[in-house]
Formats: structure tokens, sequence, C-alpha cells
């Protein structure tokens, strides 16, 4: 049986929708909607339950928080799993070339907790999310995108492409046992692409204006960094994906989907 954690965040709903209807998989939030199991890693007294008769785990990174929450969470979940029996873990973590973002710790954190654990494991080491940008890179109200994303670009996935491959290494997980794998788009965006695309002006502030932008605009106190040393390793070069060999074409076992149309139409649809 495998359970699916986080399913009403952005990735494990497109997760969980390739699954409905299989009667060997069940799915974990921790709202307890109907038809799911209540796992909540900020209550660990959830977890027993939840991870009873489960062989595989799909952890989606609980990663909104400070690190030391986020840290906890993923011992919560790690623990739990050890002492439910459960035979592997795979867990979604942060592309090897995200190293010099501030949330980046407590993914290496968790990787590193589950090499020490009792457990098979796979690591899936997701780039930064096609729509992610629309955070980061959408025009303003003067069609203008202002993100100091320098000269630098950022090696986007379409998040859809994770779902897939998170389902297929998950329902059949043995043969990726103890593997790591890149998962960095093979298109790298910069900002004067970006605006290109969707008819706009890149005119980028310096750091500290966003940065700035960011604390005023009520953003959580963990976010403003989060997203300032994002902008930051765009600009200087460190998320381009040059850094790391990707996965992602052989375990699609498709071409990926263009990560320009996925961010012009997210941007027009107006999603995050």
């Amino acid at each position: 049986m495998l359970l699916v954690t986080g399913v009403s965040g952005a990735l494990g709903s497109l997760v969980a929708e390739r699954v409905a209807g299989r009667d060997d998989v069940v799915l974990g939030t921790r709202a307890g909607l109907q038809d799911t199991r209540l796992v909540d890693f900020d209550d660990p007294s959830t977890l027993p339950g939840a991870f009873a008769g489960i062989d595989t785990l799909l952890l989606i990174s609980a990663g909104y928080g400070e690190d030391d929450v986020v840290v906890a969470r993923h011992e919560a979940a790690i623990s739990a799993a050890e002492a439910a029996g459960v035979g592997h873990v795979v867990y979604t973590s942060l592309s090897g070339d995200g190293d010099h973002v501030t949330y980046a710790l407590a993914h290496r954190w968790t990787e590193r907790r589950l090499r020490r654990s009792t457990l098979n494991w796979t690591v899936l080491r997701n780039g930064l999310y096609a729509e992610f940008l629309t955070w980061i890179a959408a025009p303003d109200a003067d069609n203008r995108i202002t993100g100091p994303l320098g000269e630098g670009s950022l090696a986007v996935v379409a998040r859809a492409d994770l779902a897939d491959i998170a389902v297929s290494v998950a329902t059949d997980p043995a043969p990726h046992a103890g593997r790591v794998y890149e998962l960095v788009g093979e298109r790298a965006l910069g900002g004067a692409e970006l605006a290109e695309a969707l008819g706009a002006t890149y005119e980028p502030v310096t750091l500290a204006e966003a940065r700035a932008a960011l604390a005023a605009s009520g953003a959580r106190p963990f976010q403003v960094p989060m997203l300032a040393s994002t902008y930051s390793a765009i600009a200087f070069g460190f998320m381009d994906g040059s850094g790391v060999k990707s996965d992602l074409r052989a375990l699609l076992g498709r071409e990926p989907l263009d990560p320009l149309d996925v961010f012009v139409a997210a941007v027009r649809g107006g999603e995050g």
C-alpha cells in the first residue's frame, strides 16, 4: 500500500489526480479531508495510525517554515515510518544546484536522515517549478518584470512532469532504492526571455529593493530570505542546471513539457 502525503499542496494534488481510483494507494492530508488519512507532521500522534499497513511512503516535503520546523516535521515522519515498518520512503527534495538558497538545509538534512534510517529510500531532487516563476518574475501593473534575476537563468521544470515521475517511482519503488535523481529542467529561462514571451519589459531592481518589497508585501518572516536567496542564486548563475546532470527525461520516458509555455500559461491563468 502506498501513502501519498501533502495532497492538498500544489504537487501533491497533481499526484492525487494521477492515482485516483487505485485501491493500492491512500492519500494523506493534515486537513483530514474525506477519503484521506489524517497526516499532520506537526502532531506526531497522528502518524502511527496514518502509517499503519503502509509499504511505501511518498513523503512530499513539508518545506514551508523555518528550518527547525521543517526538520522536526521530517524527523517525525521518518521516525514514524521506521516504527510502523514502512518499507520504502520516496522523498521530494531540492535539486543539487539549489544548495545556495536558504531552504536547502532542511532538504539536505532530510536526505542524511534517510541514509541513516532503517528504511529503503529514494530521493527525487526536484528543480524549482516553472509555475514558481509567477511568484518571482510575473509582470507588474506596468507590464515590467522587475525581479532581480540579473543576467542569470533558472532551469525550471513543469510541476506536471515532477508529478508524473513521483507516481512512477512511488508505485514501483524497488528499482529505485538508494538512488538520488536530479530533476532539473533542460531549458534555463532568464528575465529577458520571460519578458519577451509575455510582451513585457525586463527592468530588474536591486536585491536590496526586492528584499524591501518582499518584507512590505506581507510575506512571512522566513519567506523574505527564502525568496531573496533564490533571486541571488539565479542572478549569479548557480541555478541554471549546468552544475547537475538531469535525470528528468530518462525518468519521464518522454520529452519534458516546455517550461516557458508552462510559465506563460500560469501567468495568464493567474496560477502561482
